[in-house]
């Protein structure tokens, strides 16, 4: 098939979805921290999240920085790739062709530049560092220095998409030293509550200041339109790059700090004119033109469904994780099995749930949005936002 993805609804054809294979540890260092701080903070008593328990003191001291590896657990790593293979396998009982990456070989347990070492983590959540833009693949700059080479993984699907005719862009790699990051969203405090310190950036001499940094999962595609919500500098840069690339072919709508960089389990767009929202203070962020759609926003759970992990587990989720559903089309949504009042919310507003299982999405910070790359949908470069 070609390559055709402008929108996170029209009806799928052709998706990827990640690996987890010889998934062995977090690292825990400068890029990771910054990435996951708002969910790896201590225990916040004045939260309302018992549904959620956070990581506990033991777990998130000083232990566990300065480049320490977290292992993570055998029968976690078995189980999540149990889960991705019923996700695979409900994509395919819908109807899509499903394309998977290349699995982290075993011997492959390390990765370095001149600038510094890191541990590999293998392509599950492909979402993150591949922006899929009509008829073009573009590779982002990576924000987590583990998953610097993650797109080399996806690198044979990658190779036929272009084949068939597609576009093939990378945006410029950053040497992603500790001076590569703005530092100023996390050291002024955010919404998400007391946060982890992070430690002292050190010097390089491969430093070359801020540089740009940016996932594609921080993009809500709408045909002709990408709203893109950036919370430092080096995301700015990236969206810079962005707009100056797809000029003419695509409209660039920027939010700000409607996160510290995803998008996607905050606002997720279900259909024209409907929206999947963590409040309804999110739409007041969106450009003004998403305001008017109509608000889709999940109950609370009325009990707890999350499994226990040990203190030694790092939990790197929010308790919104399980709004990052999947659109199959317009009607049809992968909704994690785990949520039954999600379910009936999207139920009541005429959607057809299908619920798969996904247990770990605490550990490995992501769900069904975040484990898939939709590559080909019926859809175009319509106008939804006038």
């Amino acid at each position: 098939m070609k390559l055709n993805s402008f929108d996170e609804w029209s009806p799928l054809k052709e998706v990827i979805v990640g690996s987890a294979e010889n998934y062995i540890s977090h690292e825990r260092e400068l890029s990771f921290d910054l990435f996951f701080h708002d969910n790896i903070a201590n225990d916040n008593a004045s939260r309302s999240e018992w549904y959620y328990p956070r990581l506990n003191s033991r777990a998130t001291s000083a232990a566990h920085t300065n480049g320490r590896r977290v292992p993570i657990k055998d029968r976690y790593v078995a189980e999540l790739c149990e889960d991705l293979e019923g996700i695979a396998d409900a994509l395919r009982g819908l109807g899509a062709n499903v394309l998977r990456p290349l699995d982290v070989h075993p011997t492959t347990s390390e990765i370095r530049t001149p600038a510094w070492p890191a541990s590999v983590v293998p392509p599950l959540n492909v979402r993150d560092n591949t922006l899929i833009v009509g008829d073009e693949i573009i590779e982002t700059s990576p924000m987590v220095r583990s998953r610097y080479f993650e797109t080399q993984l996806l690198k044979p699907v990658f190779q036929r998409y272009f084949q068939a005719g597609a576009r093939w862009t990378v945006m410029p790699r950053p040497m992603m030293t500790d001076a590569s990051f703005d530092l100023s969203y996390v050291r002024e405090g955010t919404a998400g509550g007391p946060t982890e310190p992070i430690v002292d950036p050190q010097a390089s001499p491969y430093d070359v200041g801020i540089e740009m940094m940016f996932d594609g999962a921080q993009c809500l595609r709408l045909g002709r339109d990408i709203v893109v919500n950036l919370s430092t500098a080096h995301h700015a840069l990236a969206v810079d790059w962005l707009e100056r690339h797809l000029e003419g072919r695509f409209r660039i709508h920027r939010v700000h700090k409607l996160s510290d960089s995803h998008i996607d389990s905050m606002v997720l767009a279900l259909r024209p004119g409907t929206l999947l929202v963590r409040s309804e203070k999110v739409a007041e962020k969106l450009p003004e033109a998403l305001r008017g759609w109509d608000l889709i926003v999940p109950p609370e759970p009325e009990s707890d469904n999350f499994p226990r992990y040990d203190d030694d587990d790092l939990i790197l989720t929010s308790p919104f994780i399980d709004l990052n559903v999947f659109s199959v089309d317009p009607r049809t949504v992968l909704v994690n099995e785990a949520c039954p009042e999600l379910m009936r919310k999207l139920e009541q507003h005429g959607f057809t749930v299908v619920p798969v299982r996904h247990r770990h999405r605490r550990l490995f910070g992501g769900g069904f949005h975040c484990f898939t790359l939709d590559t080909v949908r019926e859809g175009g470069p319509e106008d939804y936002l006038g």
